[in-house]
């Protein structure tokens, strides 16, 4: 179950074998490795599909690891009056945290507050009742007993500052207390695609689809020619060569456009791209009781304040973006934008100073067939399924929360006429680290007494591993000093970087301190300072050479003042520019290090 240079080479050497003579294709090829893909991934492994997964970037690498962190039913589009989209988030989430990933999904309470008593108590008080009363009949149609997350309350002025101080006391005569959840969106995809390769599937990321396999004998036309494959390249060492596939998926995405045209897609699906970005602020500069949320409108989106471990993340815009899709960027005017919005609600002005980090994704909005690309927001998050050509099946849209759905929906579209008689199971089959969750839960302080670690610490290491916390455990037994907290970001053990390497599938420093870790963000010089120890750890794990080593520091520095720069201008163009010429991954064609690593060999 483990990701590795291993079971990557494993999975290379599986996908190789496809166009060797007497090779078998594969059943499934899945292009992209974000929640949609990783999921769409699993989903077909757990039919007992022969199944492959190719990522260009890491795992989560584009939007997916970029969202507002929250596994929620979407309580804005009740105004849309988008019933159907609600209700299946809401199912979604429920499963989620009851059955599918109860130690990566939390239940969150959020206050609404009001700032007329009767008119906003009544309004928005009968938009979180049919909001919840759609989440209860979703339990009820499953079968199951009770709520997952508890049902709304109403507070008055007094119970408000009681529970969150640190808004306006002036402004709100009250509000609505509801539950949604949250999720380290990076590890949900990550636990996805490990879980897919714990069923079998051959799984490698930096893998790039650079065209497409046709069968020449299906059609004189090029473009109705069947998909049977793709061609792909491994960017650790510049290998190329072809799999094959009986059915290929492409989950690509805000790509979604570049790759339906280097498959040469008879049809295709046409996505908007819109920008979202939050701030971090420390969590001592507002002031609540416990971990609770904020939700207000604002003219143009939705206002998040929303508790991180370290960290308030607040959040977030929705902008049309036009630049290159692998370079969205936060403003200046974007971070503008939020601590406005954020300090009409607070009773304590934040200000520029008080801002650690940004981060900036695009969501891919299916794009109607006319729109006001200006009004982004307007386009619905309902996802589709379409067949782009013979064998090539696409899927976009949709939001974080029902990632599972539109992977089911795609699997079976994919092959309606193949494997029909193959249900999905991804509804009652947890994710890595859920099954056997409870119990581990149960040794709670036990854990604590043995390694000297608070509760804090150890309820923060189940929310990130679940039942996996054995494997890392194993890692300490073994080398007790991986116990010890990392001296510049106590946070983490030292022990997560290790095992981000032996089992997450780190294949460059920027995994570690964007994705396996959340550096990049919960730290004002976004984790830099930490950077020598990871490396210490993580290099002689990689088999990293000292020129290695330091093309990768060097790589993830140039990446962070790059955004810092960006923070700095208010245009999109310039920002995405800045964020293109200074990705945080070193350039092998360059020459910034020799491939004498043993990930970088197959």
């Amino acid at each position: 179950m483990s990701l590795n240079a291993a079971s990557r080479n494993d999975a290379l050497n599986r996908l190789r074998a496809t166009s060797e003579p007497g090779g078998e294709p594969l059943d499934i090829l899945v292009i992209g490795g974000g929640v949609v893909g990783a999921s769409t991934a699993f989903d077909a492994a757990g039919r007992g599909l022969d199944t492959g997964l190719v990522e260009a970037r890491d795992f989560g690498e584009g939007t997916s690891s970029r969202s507002s962190q929250l596994i929620h039913g979407g309580l804005r589009y009740l105004q849309m009056l988008d019933f159907k989209l609600v209700a299946e988030a809401l199912r979604e989430r429920d499963l989620l945290l009851r059955r599918l990933a109860p130690h990566l999904v939390r239940p969150l309470p959020f206050v609404f507050p009001f700032t007329t008593p009767v008119v906003d108590r009544a309004f928005i008080g009968s938009g979180v009742t049919l909001y919840d009363t759609l989440a209860s009949g979703s339990s009820l149609l499953r079968g199951s007993k009770g709520r997952a997350v508890p049902f709304h309350r109403h507070l008055g002025r007094g119970r408000l500052r009681e529970r969150f101080a640190g808004l306006d006391p002036e402004k709100y005569h009250g509000a609505l207390e509801y539950y949604d959840a949250q999720v380290d969106d990076a590890r949900l995809v990550l636990t996805l695609a490990r879980s897919a390769h714990s069923l079998g599937a051959a799984v490698a990321s930096r893998t790039e689809v650079i065209s497409y396999l046709r069968d020449e004998e299906s059609s004189a036309v090029e473009a109705e020619r069947r998909v049977t494959g793709a061609r792909i390249r491994d960017h650790l060492t510049g290998e190329e060569f072809d799999v094959h596939a009986k059915e290929v998926i492409l989950a690509a995405g805000v790509w979604t456009g570049e790759a339906q045209q280097s498959a040469k897609a008879t049809s295709g699906l046409r996505v908007l791209a819109s920008k979202g970005i939050h701030i971090t602020v420390p969590r001592d500069r507002i002031a609540a009781e416990g971990t609770v949320g904020v939700i207000t409108q604002t003219e143009k989106s939705v206002l998040f304040l929303i508790p991180l471990r370290d960290v308030w993340s607040i959040g977030t815009t929705d902008t049309a973006w036009h630049e290159a899709v692998d370079s969205p960027a936060a403003t200046a005017a974007d971070i503008d934008y939020v601590l406005e919005h954020a300090n009409a609600v607070l009773g304590e002005d934040l200000t520029r100073d008080d801002v650690l980090a940004t981060w900036a994704g695009l969501r891919p909005l299916v794009q109607p067939v006319k729109t006001d690309e200006s009004a982004s927001a307007k386009v619905s998050r309902e996802h589709t399924v379409m067949q782009l050509a013979p064998g090539l099946t696409g899927v976009a849209g949709g939001k974080l929360t029902t990632y599972r759905v539109m992977a089911e929906d795609v699997v079976d579209f994919a092959v309606e006429g193949t494997f029909k008689d193959r249900a999905s199971i991804t509804a009652v089959l947890p994710l890595l680290g859920g099954q056997g969750y409870g119990e581990w839960v149960d040794q709670a302080e036990d854990l604590s007494a043995r390694y000297g670690w608070d509760m804090q610490r150890v309820d923060r290491l189940l929310n990130r591993y679940g039942s996996l916390l054995g494997e890392l455990i194993a890692l300490i037994d073994e080398q007790p000093d991986l116990a010890k907290p990392l001296q510049h970001a106590p946070s983490y053990l030292r022990a997560e970087i290790a095992y981000s390497v032996e089992a997450e599938g780190v294949l460059h420093l920027d995994d570690v301190m964007a994705r396996r870790t959340r550096l990049n963000y919960e730290s004002g010089d976004r984790g830099l300072c930490a950077v020598q120890e990871i490396l210490q750890i993580a290099a002689p794990r990689l088999g990293w050479s000292d020129e290695r080593s330091a093309a990768e520091q060097t790589a993830y520095r140039a990446h962070v003042e790059a955004v810092l720069e960006a923070e700095t201008v208010t245009d999109d163009a310039v920002a995405a520019e800045l964020i293109s010429a200074h990705q945080p991954v070193p350039n092998k064609e360059a020459g910034a290090w020799r491939a004498d690593s043993a990930t970088e060999r197959v």
